[in-house]
């Protein structure tokens, strides 16, 4: 298939999303029955962002004008192990070795094992020429090059077994939000929603908060308590049980407005339904500590400019755009390294 097939195709496929039939329902009930993280609420929010953010036309051709794609008879294979901390977080990487002229050899994660395979089998069977370019394993095999997807653990584990092909291998990065006592009620409101999206599970989450010395919660807590819902999630209410549950009996200082805990830990990664912050004293002090742990840091939240860093408004942490790379790496440039 050409460039343009490519992407005629893929916006075909957002305009399926966007009607929807009871296939794609009965999948979204199917993911959330094998994964009860993935709820049909947050899994319908994924397909939105994908249908908004990746298949339009526009976004499509927007992407691609940055680099110089030739169609070329060097196709390699490129095995894709994915993460799935979050519904269809794996989908980027598919995309970006399609619209490159590769091919995918696609390990899923365990934990999201129907919604990529529905996505690709829409796209097979409106195209069959599509059905080469993707084939999902339990075991990658004869593969030119791997993006691999994982914790720092298993990060350990893919650079031993990957490390003499070319790679990309992800590890552990966590979401932060940058405040100053001076954000309106909207942007609380948004980093809110940064932090308690997808039940805080996304790498791009904001887990957390770099805040001035003196800083008032209160309208904080008040923004993060719009989304009490979560506590009539079975899994999310078992862990915040248990987090206050510790906190209490081991006497730590903590916020806390009946949905999430706020805990002071200079830590970046914090346990579900819980937040960590950190005072910091200047600007000065907060570009140190940010500059020391930027290895750590997926993205930066701020309702107010950075030095040295492109930080996201409120409220857009979890709603990426094509060229917004996992941990700055741009896949699509790897990519075309591989011709």
């Amino acid at each position: 298939m050409s460039l343009k097939d490519r992407i005629e195709l893929l916006v075909a496929l957002g305009e399926h999303l966007a009607q929807g039939d009871a296939a794609l329902d009965a999948v979204i009930q199917r993911a959330y029955i094998h994964n009860p993280w993935f709820t049909p609420a947050n899994t319908r929010r994924a397909l939105k962002g994908i249908r908004e953010a990746f298949l339009r036309r526009e976004a499509l051709e927007g992407w691609i004008q940055h680099y110089i794609l030739r169609e070329t008879a060097h196709r390699r294979t490129v095995g894709l192990v994915l993460a799935g901390n979050i519904p269809l977080v794996g989908f980027h990487d598919v995309l970006a070795v399609w619209m490159t002229g590769h091919r995918s050899q696609i390990k899923l994660s365990d934990k999201d094992r129907f919604l990529i395979p529905y996505l690709l089998d829409w796209m097979t069977a409106r195209e069959a020429a599509a059905a080469e370019d993707f084939e999902l394993v339990e075991k990658l095999e004869g593969y030119d090059a791997v993006i691999a997807t994982g914790s720092n653990n298993s990060a350990r584990y893919f650079e031993a077994y990957f490390g003499r092909k070319p790679h990309i291998i992800r590890r552990n990065r966590n979401g932060v939000a940058v405040l100053t006592g001076r954000e309106t009620a909207a942007d609380l409101a948004g980093i809110a929603d940064d932090a308690l999206a997808y039940f805080g599970l996304g790498c791009r989450n904001v887990s957390k908060l770099y805040v001035p010395e003196g800083y008032r919660f209160e309208p904080l807590l008040e923004a993060l308590h719009e989304h009490r819902e979560l506590v009539l999630h079975n899994k999310y209410k078992n862990n915040f049980d248990y987090n206050y549950t510790l906190l209490i009996l081991n006497r730590v200082e903590h916020l806390a407005n009946g949905c999430v805990l706020l805990i002071e830990d200079r830590a970046l990664p914090s346990r579900i339904a819980s937040l960590h912050y950190e005072y910091y004293a200047d600007d000065d002090q907060l570009r140190r500590e940010l500059g020391e742990r930027t290895a750590d840091i997926q993205c930066v939240v701020s309702a107010e400019a950075l030095e040295g860093w492109n930080r996201i408004a409120p409220g857009q942490a979890q709603q990426p755009g094509l060229r917004d790379y996992a941990d700055g790496v741009d896949t699509v440039q790897f990519l075309l390294g591989l011709n």
